[in-house]
């Protein structure tokens, strides 16, 4: 263990590389410094105070971008606060998914979905034309779109719409 390079690593012998770390800036030591007198902090204003810090994204006063920029909000605004109540949360499937995991003949319903892992929760279901599909199928559904509609229909298939459930109402007091 005498040997200098078998000594082993641990916090009593590291440092950093050569050439990572500078030494601190030593202000207000002369003018040969070149930071000397104002410290490289200019003259008066705010930011020759001492505590003064610069906001993160300070515009020089005028409005800052954030204040205006247009605001979201409302219950119909998808990333406005969260009105819960009237958001809608629909579950989309499209019918290439239909034509890979049911065969001719089938009855396709939510239930079935859920078992075939294609709709994992309990939102209402929609089905979307992305994709073709040949197999003549019965599907049921909360909403189709059109292009899906037509599709499955040109396959010889049957679309039902099924009705939404509405979210229960809280009772009123009296």
């Amino acid at each position: 263990m005498s040997e200098k390079g078998s000594e082993r690593v641990g916090l009593h012998n590291l440092s950093p590389a050569a050439g990572s770390r500078r030494p601190r800036k030593r202000v207000g030591r002369g003018q040969g410094t070149g930071h000397g007198k104002t410290s490289g902090r200019g003259h008066k204003g705010a930011g020759q105070r001492s505590g003064s810090k610069r906001k993160l994204a300070y515009e020089g006063g005028q409005n800052p971008i954030h204040m205006r920029m247009g605001k979201l909000r409302g219950p119909n605004k998808k990333m406005s606060m969260p009105f819960e109540k009237f958001r809608t949360t629909t579950q989309p499937v499209n019918v290439a998914e239909l034509e890979q995991r049911f065969s001719a003949g089938d009855e396709v319903t939510p239930e079935s979905l859920r078992e075939k892992g294609l709709a994992k929760r309990s939102h209402p279901v929609k089905v979307l034309g992305n994709g073709d599909i040949s197999t003549k199928l019965t599907v049921k559904a909360h909403a189709f779109s059109a292009a899906a509609r037509e599709k499955i229909e040109g396959a010889g298939g049957t679309c039902e719409e099924l009705a939404v459930a509405a979210p229960a109402k809280p009772e009123p007091s009296e």
